[in-house]
C-alpha cells in the first residue's frame, strides 16, 4: 500500500533541497506519494526571505560572524552532546512555523514527516514531543558534524551519513539513529564516459594554457568547490598555488557570475558557472578540493573522486570538513606546501588514493528511502 511523505527543506544554498528531491524521486520510483516543502515559505512573510538573505550576505561578506553566530546557537560541546550551559537556541524561530506545517499536514495527509533541514527538525521535534504532531518524524541529517539544530528527542528517527554522526545524535538525543550513508543521486555512481564533452574541454584548456606557460599539458584536474553561491576564502590565490604545483585547478563558481569572470582573467585556471551535469564532470576529474562538507563533497565521495578538504568556511564547515576526515572519507589540507600535496598525492593512481575511494564508496550503506518507507509501514501498523 502506498504511503505519503512530506518532506521539508530550506532554499538556504541548495543542498538541502537537492537531498530532499532526491528521496522525493526515489520514493516515489517506490510508488509512494511525496510532497516538498521549504520551511522558510511557512515563516510570517517576509521572514524566510530575510533570513536565506542575510545567511548568504554573511557567510560571503562576513564569515568570521557568522562562525561566532554559529558558535553560539549550533556548536556543540567537547563531547558528544550539545554544549552545557545557558545559550541561546532557535526555539523562537521554529514556533513561528509550527501552525503552519500543522495546517500543511492537516491538508496533505502524510504517513511521516521527514526534515532535511536542522530548522524543520527542531519544528517537527517540538511538534511531535508535546504531541501536536500525530505522525513520525525522521530526520535526514545532511551533515558530517551534527550541530544542535539536528537535534531533538522529540523527533523519532534520524538517518545519518556517518557512523559518528549517528553516535552524536543517539547520545544527545536518546533515540534511534541509523548510518545509511550520503543520499545522492545515482548518476554521480556511473563510469566516466570516455567521449565525454568535459574530458575533451579540459584537455584543450590544459593544452592551451601550457603553451602560454602555465604548466605542462598533463595536468590532474582540480575542482575547487564554493556551492550554489560561489563561497570560499582565498579562492584565486589557491588556484593560483594548485597551477604553479603542475594542477590544472577548475573553479565550480555556483551561481556567483562576478566570481565566474574575475577567475576567467587568471591563466591556468578554467572557472565554469552553474554546471548541469556535475556526475560527468566528477567523473573525469582527479581531485575536489572542498571547503564545506556539504553536498557536493557527498557526490564526489559516489563519483569516487578524493575529496580533500582545505580553508573551510568557518562554522559548520569546519565541523564537517574535520569530521569528514576523521571517518576516512576525505584528507584534512592544511599547513606548508598544501593544499597542492595532498592533492597530488591522491591524484595519482596507487594505494592512497584506491584506500580513499574505497573508503568513500563504503560510505553508502543503505537506501534511506527503504528505511522512511519501513518507519510509514510501522507507523500505518500502530495506527491500524
Amino acid at each position: 500500500m502506498p504511503h505519503r511523505f512530506l518532506l521539508l527543506s530550506a532554499g538556504m544554498g541548495a543542498g538541502h533541497d537537492a537531498v530532499a528531491h532526491e528521496l522525493a524521486h526515489r520514493l516515489r520510483a517506490r510508488g509512494h506519494h511525496t510532497a516538498v516543502r521549504d520551511i522558510l515559505t511557512l515563516l510570517p512573510a517576509g521572514t524566510g526571505r530575510a533570513l536565506r538573505t542575510g545567511y548568504r550576505a554573511t557567510v560571503r561578506h562576513l564569515p568570521g560572524l557568522y562562525g561566532a553566530v554559529y558558535a553560539g546557537f549550533l556548536a556543540t560541546g567537547p563531547g558528544t552532546g550539545p554544549a552545557t550551559g545557558p545559550r541561546p537556541s532557535s526555539a523562537p524561530l521554529a514556533a513561528l512555523a509550527e501552525r503552519p506545517l500543522l495546517r500543511t499536514v492537516a491538508r496533505w495527509r502524510p504517513d511521516v514527516v521527514v526534515p532535511t533541514f536542522h530548522l524543520c527538525a527542531q519544528v517537527t521535534g517540538r511538534l511531535r514531543a508535546r504531541g501536536a504532531l500525530s505522525v513520525p518524524a525522521a530526520v535526514v541529517v545532511v551533515d558530517f558534524d551534527v550541530h544542535r539544530g539536528w537535534l531533538h528527542a522529540g523527533n523519532d528517527l534520524h538517518l545519518c551519513v556517518t557512523d559518528g554522526a549517528a553516535h552524536q545524535v543517539r547520545a544527545a538525543t536518546g533515540r534511534r539513529a541509523r548510518t545509511t550513508g550520503p543520499v545522492v543521486p545515482t548518476d554521480f555512481f556511473a563510469t566516466a564516459d570516455p567521449d565525454s564533452h568535459w574530458r575533451a574541454l579540459l584537455a584543450r584548456h590544459a593544452a592551451a594554457s601550457s603553451e602560454r606557460g602555465a604548466g605542462p599539458a598533463g595536468r590532474p584536474a582540480v575542482l575547487l568547490s564554493t556551492g550554489a553561491w560561489g563561497v570560499g576564502t582565498r579562492l584565486l590565490e589557491t588556484a593560483r598555488h594548485l597551477t604553479e604545483h603542475g594542477c590544472l585547478p577548475v573553479l565550480l563558481c555556483g551561481n556567483d557570475e562576478g566570481l565566474r569572470r574575475r577567475a576567467a582573467r587568471h591563466l591556468g585556471l578554467l572557472p565554469l558557472g552553474w554546471v548541469t551535469d556535475l556526475p560527468e564532470l566528477m567523473a573525469v576529474s582527479d581531485v575536489l578540493l572542498d571547503n564545506a562538507a556539504g553536498q557536493t563533497a557527498a557526490q564526489a565521495l559516489a563519483a569516487g573522486l578524493p575529496v580533500v578538504g582545505h580553508r573551510p568556511l568557518p562554522g559548520h564547515a569546519v565541523a564537517g570538513v574535520r569530521a569528514m576526515a576523521r571517518a576516512g572519507l576525505s584528507r584534512h589540507a592544511h599547513g606548508a606546501g598544501e593544499p597542492a600535496r595532498t592533492v597530488r598525492a591522491l591524484a595519482a593512481p596507487g594505494p592512497a588514493r584506491s584506500r580513499q575511494i574505497a573508503a568513500a564508496r563504503a560510505a553508502f550503506r543503505t537506501d534511506a528511502a527503504a528505511e522512511l518507507e519501513r518507519l510509514a509501514a510501522s507507523a500505518r501498523d500502530h495506527r491500524d
